[in-house]
């Protein structure tokens, strides 16, 4: 199977992994992190060009596990998360992983987090090294072993 195809199957399953779990993924840590996962991708490269800010937008208003939350809140979270990191990549990472770790306190927050990083890394096709990297740098973050998401 080509790597674009077990990438998409990928993404997909994390998917319906999520919806699985939509019911209980409703609190601010979950909301906080995954807003900030979001940001991570986008700019895991250290830049963020006008189509991952629209994956994001696209993701915030289509994903049925982030319709538990309000979409405006959703993307003002996620562009002051971006803007820490387009400002000072290194530092603004910091700050981005201590909101990705208000999910550790939840098992199924944390993997979610981590699920909703692959789909968005996913989203173009390319789950680029960059993207992975920080996906799995989350991870860490979470206490979580990378290898349980194929990272």
């Amino acid at each position: 199977m080509a790597l674009w195809d077990r990438l998409k199957e990928s993404a997909t399953q994390m998917q319906t992994q999520l919806l699985a779990k939509k019911n209980d993924l409703t609190s601010g840590a979950f909301r906080d992190a995954s807003m900030a996962m979001c940001a991570l991708v986008a700019a895991a490269d250290g830049s963020v060009d006008p189509s991952e800010r629209q994956r994001v937008a696209q993701l915030i208003a289509t994903n049925d596990v982030l319709q538990n939350f309000d979409a405006m809140d959703l993307q003002r979270r996620f562009d002051q998360n971006l803007d820490k990191l387009t400002a000072d990549f290194d530092f603004g990472k910091v700050s981005v992983l201590q909101e990705i770790a208000k999910a550790k306190k939840k098992p199924a927050e944390a993997r979610a987090v981590v699920q909703i990083g692959i789909v968005i890394g996913g989203a173009d096709g390319d789950f680029d090294k960059s993207e992975q990297a920080v996906v799995r740098e989350a991870c860490f973050t979470l206490d979580l072993p990378p290898h349980e998401f194929d990272l």
